[in-house]
This record gives C-alpha cells, structure tokens and sequence, in this order.
C-alpha cells in the first residue's frame, strides 16, 4: 500500500502544478460541490434512506418511513434511494476535486467557517449547522420549460416559470410539517397534502439545482486547457446530467395523476395537474412525460434542431451566474457578506479562465 501511495504522489509531481485558469475552474467546481453536498445532506437526513452499501454492511436498509419520505415515494418509489445516492456523488465530488487540487500544487477549498445556519429541527436532522437554508426557497421552475421548448437561451430566449413557488420550504423545518390533512385524491397511508407540498417542492428544487451543475460543468469544461482536467470536468458533468434526468422525470409526477392535483390547506401552494389544465401554452411545455431534452436552437438558428444541455454559455451557464441563480433561489438566506464574497470570487476567476492551445 505504501509503496502504491508514493507511486500515486509521484506521478502527481510529474504531472505538475495546475495553470492558473485550470485551478480555479476547479477551485469554483469544488466549491459549488460542497455547496451541493450540504444541501443534499440535509434533503438525505430527513427524505433519504440507506447508504449505497452492501446489505451485509447495512443490515436494517429499510426502516419505517416518516411522511416526508412516504410523499418523496409518492412520485417514484424509489424516490429516498435516489436522495441518497445523489448525496453521495455530490460528497465524492468535492472531495474528489479538493483531493485532486492539493495533488497538482492548488489551493482546495474549505466553506467549514460558514456552515453557520441553523437547519431543521426535525425528526431525522442531524442538527448541525449548515452552510445552504432549504427553508426559504424562491425555487424557479422555468428549467422544466426550458428543456421542452424549441428555443435556446444562449440565443435570446425566455421561459415562463411553470409553477410559482416563492418563499417556500423545500424540507420538513419542524415535526409539525410532517403533519397535514389527507390528500383525498392520493389516499396513500401516511400522505397528506402539507407534506406532499414541501416533497413537490424538492422535486422541482432537486431538477433547478442539478440543471445548473449540468450546465456549469459544460459552460466551463469549454475553458480548460489541460487534457486531465477536461477528463474531470467531463466526467463529473456527465454524472450530473444523469441526476438532473432523474429528476427531471420525478418533478414531472409531482404535477400530474394520481399525485396532482391538490391544494396544501396549510401553505396554500397548489400543484396542477399539467396534462389536465395546463398553465402555460401551448400545452407542450409543460408536458410531464417529457422527460428528455426537446431538440432546439444551436450555435445559429439557421441550423438544424438538436438536442443539447442548454444554457451552455458564461452569460447563463458560468460561474457568476451560477452564484447569481443560487443566491436568487434563496440558498443562502442568512449567510454572511464574507461568504459571498469569498464565493463570487471564486467565481469571477472561474469565468476569467482562458483555454490554451
């Protein structure tokens, strides 16, 4: 092993210290990992269930389920599972990134200072202070119309928001928000409509936040310079592709039968059904079983459609405008002006990076 280890630290040496641009490509990237990480902890603690091991070592894999995980279930049954793993990857990447960093002479970063926000109390949080608030979201939706429309928005387009959902609270803050009326039309044990509100509105946060990092990784992976680093970006953005198509498919069951439609008596939040009355026309784009990208708009509307990540550009996809989306949805109510100066930043040297032929 040891031998094995210095092998490792050798070939990193040899590899050489990070061009600037690269490093802080990365330094953003594992910065937006650690901000993913902890916001995926907490929707695991408490709507999240095993551990991606064997069941040898987690012999107790499913215990009872609270109701947050009963109407997380409710829009795919596997929903918890896919909670959990998606925390996973997210914590590996960071760690990945950071480790990988120090290997090549950089800087990694550490948000430890700022975990200072006070998460849920809830059954099933661990109580620790955290550095994303899940509990005063201004969630926008307009990535669930973006990817059913023809149009691009690197090339001037706008999407309309599919359901509005401000000021909201994205997990359980307290025992009492496991609790609620019957959701008459799901009559499934243990669910109930002010539950089923704060799972619904996970699923349309879970689809916001991984269209981002899909994007983010593609947006930068067109800066980088050297060939491993590109290998990195590449394949981290392509595991966050496979979580937002998760999600893009959860979301969509959260807003058609048997789930929707219903009303949260507590929240007043209604969620439609989209296949009945659709909000927005023509009825296409917002289609829940619609579950891969729409082909659209590329590079010059006189070309041919195409299905693509979008946006894919700096102005929408960098990393100034990625704190931009994140700030804006509420994520950091409560921070403090040093963290966000420290994140923008990492940011303005993100975007500032160049590729090197």
């Amino acid at each position: 092993m040891g031998a094995g280890l210095l092998a490792n630290k050798s070939s990193a040496q040899e590899r050489g210290r990070l061009n600037q641009g690269d490093a802080a490509i990365l330094r953003f990237l594992a910065a937006a990992e650690l901000i993913e990480s902890d916001l995926w902890i907490q929707y695991a603690e408490l709507g999240g269930i095993g551990n991606d091991q064997p069941i040898e070592v987690n012999p107790n894999p499913n215990p009872p389920l609270n109701n947050y995980q009963l109407a997380l279930s409710n829009l795919d049954p596997d929903g918890p599972q896919y909670i959990t793993s998606n925390t996973n990857d997210e914590i590996s990447h960071a760690t990945f990134i950071n480790a990988y960093l120090e290997s090549r002479g950089a800087e990694p970063v550490n948000f430890t200072q700022f975990e200072t926000l006070q998460g849920s109390t809830a059954t099933g949080s661990s109580g620790k202070l955290r550095l994303t608030n899940l509990m005063h979201l201004n969630v926008d939706t307009s990535w669930f119309v973006r990817y059913r429309s023809t149009t691009n928005p690197d090339l001037g387009a706008t999407f309309s928001q599919a359901l509005t959902l401000n000021g909201v609270t994205a997990i359980p803050r307290n025992n009492n928000d496991f609790n609620g009326t019957a959701n008459g039309n799901f009559p499934v044990a243990g669910s109930n409509n002010h539950i089923q509100a704060i799972a619904n509105t996970a699923a349309f946060h879970f689809g916001m936040i991984e269209a981002g990092g899909t994007s983010l990784y593609a947006a930068m992976s067109q800066k980088v310079t050297d060939p491993e680093v590109l290998m990195i970006t590449l394949g981290i953005g392509g595991d966050e592709i496979a979580h937002f198509l998760e999600w893009v498919d959860f979301a969509g069951n959260g807003v058609q039968g048997p789930v929707a439609p219903f009303t949260d008596t507590t929240s007043g939040l209604t969620f439609p059904d989209f296949f009945a009355t659709p909000p927005l026309q023509p009825p296409t784009l917002v289609q829940p079983s619609l579950i891969f990208p729409v082909a659209c708009e590329f590079i010059d509307s006189s070309l041919p459609k195409v299905a693509i990540i979008r946006p894919l550009t700096d102005r929408f996809a960098g990393a100034t405008a990625s704190v931009a989306a994140l700030t804006a949805d509420g994520l950091f109510t409560g921070q403090s002006k040093q963290f966000l100066a420290t994140l923008a930043q990492l940011a303005y040297e993100a975007d500032a990076a160049v590729r090197y032929a």
